[in-house]
């Protein structure tokens, strides 16, 4: 069991959670991901580290209530233990000798772009980190971002109740057509990263992407995260997260994605309306 030792709620329906679990913060690096099920009977899902601790022996991580899992993870509470973690799992993102660097952090994907911006920092790369939301109640750890020693920091939203009203493809351009990036990686809702990698593609600025397919395993054993790169089947779990976002099928990922969302959706209604029942 996986007891909980934080929980902090960053927005309406985002939350931060930290659970003790000290062999897998000794083993884990920006951009890997963990399994988990919230209870005996429940699904497992995938969530990417946001922090860790190996001297501490606790990891964090971010999700969004979303369906009937995060919904019913966002009633844990500190004390509380979740039946199953594993990880980490993925390929950790490579961080060395990418020179200046763009992170593009979209909603949720902020959490997994902050260790990711940290790490290539401490690797002596010079990083810019851009980070979009629909509106400022949904901006998440601008603080954190702000504490690193970044060459820049450029908030967009889509309202423009925080910095820029623009999109995050915005400035990208900006900084790929000026011709000061070597490298960019963009984390976030599928489409914000295929509308990135189009727009850095125009400019021959390599970039990467963190993909969050479906997962059933996460060990490469079940195919569920399979996703086209070069025309080659990938699996997300452990070829990835990462994979080069010029090459990417972004269709037939989108495309799989939807696959299940009637039912999670189902799913979800049925749980909130036990969850009414009960109270």
């Amino acid at each position: 069991m996986f007891t909980i030792i934080h929980k902090r709620q960053l927005s309406e329906s985002v939350f931060e959670m930290g659970v003790q679990a000290p062999a897998i913060a000794r083993k884990a690096k920006a951009g890997q991901f963990l399994m988990l099920r919230v209870d005996e009977n429940g699904e497992r899902i995938p969530l990417t580290f946001s922090d860790w601790s190996a001297e501490e022996g606790w990891i964090r991580f971010i999700f969004m209530r979303v369906g009937k899992t995060t919904h019913k993870l966002s009633h844990f509470e500190v004390g509380d233990a979740l039946v199953d973690v594993v990880g980490p799992l993925g390929v950790p993102t490579h961080v060395d000798g990418l020179g200046r660097v763009a992170v593009v952090g979209g909603g949720v994907g902020a959490a997994v772009a902050y260790p990711v911006a940290r790490a290539m920092v401490a690797a002596g790369n010079e990083v810019t980190v851009i980070l979009g939301a629909r509106n400022d109640d949904l901006l998440i750890l601008e603080d954190e971002f702000k504490a690193l020693p970044l060459t820049e920091l450029i908030v967009c939203t889509d309202d423009g109740s925080a910095g820029r009203k623009d999109l995050v493809t915005a400035p990208l351009k900006e900084l790929s057509a000026a011709g000061v990036l070597d490298h960019a990686m963009a984390i976030g809702p599928v489409i914000m990263m295929k509308f990135c990698a189009a727009t850095t593609k125009e400019f021959d600025v390599p970039t990467t992407v963190s993909l969050n397919p479906i997962m059933v395993d996460g060990t490469g054993m079940c195919g569920a995260c399979r996703v086209t790169v070069g025309g080659e089947t990938k699996f997300g779990c452990v070829d990835g997260p990462d994979f080069d976002g010029h090459l990417v099928d972004f269709e037939e990922l989108m495309s799989r994605q939807r696959v299940y969302v009637d039912d999670e959706r189902l799913a979800d209604a049925e749980y909130s309306r036990e969850c009414s029942c009960h109270k």
